[in-house]
């Protein structure tokens, strides 16, 4: 029986030598180690023999059977390691070649004018307020002059969730809101950029979703030539400083007077083109002197205080400044229109 052990020993350790793989490897445990292996085999007849052989058997089986167990673990760790090498090898990386370039990313056009205008406003003195997109139906128009039943509400096709909320279709609330949180105590300076939205049909003009950003300046002795002043200011500011403005007669119903903003253009200096219908004068934003009623709603004294406000569109500001044909394309990611105003 001692020869047997020796010789399961000799073979076992032999063909675990030439085991090419984990799965013969598993195979060789199974036919020796295992219940029904050649070593169990074996200690079967240890019934056999005397009391004095039988540990001596045991001592030898077991010596054996640590002796594979070793052998096995140590070929699974050089297969492992082999089959790692070979791994490693496959994935090498050559450390001199080139490095791919890694495409950046950069601000959208409409995000870089917005911050433009914004920056423009805080150097004269202005806040920057935001407010909620679903409005009600309170800020968004009563609290602005426009009562139920108002017609000038058909000007601002709405998108409605209930009777009384509703997608904003201005940024104007947030100037009756911040009215009222100053209750008629301090002066208002603020202007207030984001996304409206109005049932519009889409093309290369107009949008159901888009982006203003509406002014205000409410305090005492505030008079149409200061509203002058600072759209003179941000129209060279953005436009250049040979722009020229004109402001032309118009209605809001939150405003009064109320006047539309036009700039000299660009392409003709104000001669004619096609750009500009022939006029040489491009329309940019609506403003006016604030309307008494608005300031009263908000707790103002309309014999005390005054204000302006104005409203434009990033994206017609942007359309106009860098020649943009199609407001769509603000919104269709397309990779070459965005980079291509990187470095504008």
């Amino acid at each position: 029986m001692k020869e047997q052990l020796e010789e399961i020993r000799h073979k076992a350790i032999q063909h675990i030598r030439e085991a090419e793989g984990l799965k013969a490897l598993q195979d060789i445990r199974v036919s020796i180690l295992g219940k029904k292996g050649s070593i169990t085999s074996v200690l079967r007849g240890m019934g056999k023999l005397s009391k004095e052989e039988r540990p001596v058997i045991g001592e030898i089986a077991n010596e054996v059977r640590n002796v594979i167990t070793d052998a096995l673990e140590q070929k699974v760790k050089e297969l492992e390691q082999i089959a790692l090498d070979k791994k490693l090898q496959a994935e090498a990386i050559d450390v001199t070649l080139p490095g791919r370039p890694v495409p950046t990313g950069g601000p959208h056009l409409l995000r870089k004018i917005i911050e433009e205008i914004e920056d423009l406003f805080i150097g004269m003195g202005f806040e920057i307020k935001e407010g909620p997109i679903v409005e009600t139906d309170y800020y968004n128009f009563e609290a602005l002059n426009l009562p139920q039943n108002h017609p000038a509400r058909d000007m601002q096709d709405s998108f409605y969730i209930t009777n009384d909320l509703l997608l904003r279709t201005h940024t104007s609330p947030m100037q009756a809101r911040t009215m009222r949180e100053y209750k008629g105590e301090k002066a208002v300076k603020m202007i207030c950029p984001g996304i409206v939205y109005r049932r519009d049909n889409d093309d290369a003009t107009h949008s159901h979703q888009f982006t203003q950003i509406e002014g205000l300046y409410v305090d005492k002795n505030v008079r149409m030539s200061d509203l002058k002043g600072i759209l003179d200011v941000f129209a060279k500011k953005l436009f250049g400083e040979d722009r020229e403005i004109r402001l032309r007669p118009s209605f809001f119903p939150f405003t009064e007077p109320s006047v539309e903003m036009d700039i000299s253009c660009k392409v003709c200096g104000g001669d004619g083109c096609s750009v500009c219908k022939q006029t040489g004068w491009i329309e940019i934003l609506g403003a006016g002197m604030v309307h008494p009623r608005v300031l009263e709603m908000a707790g103002y004294d309309p014999k005390v205080y005054s204000g302006f406000a104005f409203g434009m569109g990033p994206e017609r500001i942007a359309m106009l400044k860098y020649g943009v044909q199609d407001i769509r394309q603000f919104y269709l990611n397309d990779k070459r229109f965005l980079t291509q105003y990187h470095q504008a």
